[in-house]
């Protein structure tokens, strides 16, 4: 068990983990969406970030050294085709939602774009997949024993996480995401490969132009 003062942790009932699974993916993004100002997005994100790093660590049986596992073993050739997948979802939503941006970064900012594209991968992609995915599986996964309904409600609760947002668009999109990632993460049992998936995805969309329909000043509260 995982241990913070040399006291032996005891697994936590089952009715506390519920409150603290809709506390934390759904009270917190329910709360940034409808009262955080944009501009204080990624402050929030921190503390948010580092509660769920502890959470995890306090988890029943889990060990940091699990998130080492695997990363000469990523199946190149599932993100390759994802990669490809992405890239056609990306140039069609850049082209439909904002066409003014299409390969705006490689066009007219290429330094930016690369700091983005070394920077995306280890500060955004890799936290919210162990927030979401060994967070989600290994702290909550035996509240939702059936795998079908773990994988839905997880791509649930990562669109949510992006409600702040307030675009379908991103709900559809970080949905679909999430669905992929969950079974990269709990079917193929390898977190390396949903953080790859993750990257590549930011990658692809920031790349395309549909990467400012995650920028916070792009945010257009309905009310």
């Amino acid at each position: 068990m995982s241990d913070l003062t040399g006291i032996r942790l005891i697994e936590a009932p089952r009715a506390l983990l519920w409150a603290e699974l809709a506390a934390f993916f759904v009270g917190v993004p329910l709360a940034m969406a409808l009262l955080m100002p944009p501009e204080l997005m990624f402050a929030v994100l921190l503390p948010i970030t580092v509660i769920g790093l502890a959470l995890l660590h306090i988890t029943d049986g889990f060990h940091w050294s699990e998130l080492l596992r695997g990363w000469h073993r990523v199946n190149w050739r599932v993100v390759v085709g994802f990669t490809a997948v992405t890239t056609v979802i990306a140039a069609g939503v850049a082209l439909y939602a904002v066409p003014d941006y299409l390969l705006f970064l490689p066009r007219e900012h290429p330094f930016l774009l690369v700091m983005i594209l070394l920077g995306y991968p280890l500060l955004s992609a890799l936290p919210q997949e162990i927030i979401f995915r060994p967070l989600f599986f290994r702290r909550y996964g035996r509240l939702i024993p059936e795998r079908g309904v773990a994988y839905t409600l997880n791509a649930t609760l990562f669109a949510l996480a992006h409600l702040m947002y307030w675009n379908w668009i991103v709900a559809a999109m970080t949905f679909a995401g999430g669905l992929i990632f969950s079974w990269a993460y709990e079917a193929r049992g390898s977190f390396a490969l949903a953080v790859v998936l993750h990257s590549m995805a930011g990658v692809v969309l920031f790349i395309s132009g549909a990467g400012v329909l995650f920028y916070s000043g792009m945010i257009e509260r309905p009310f």
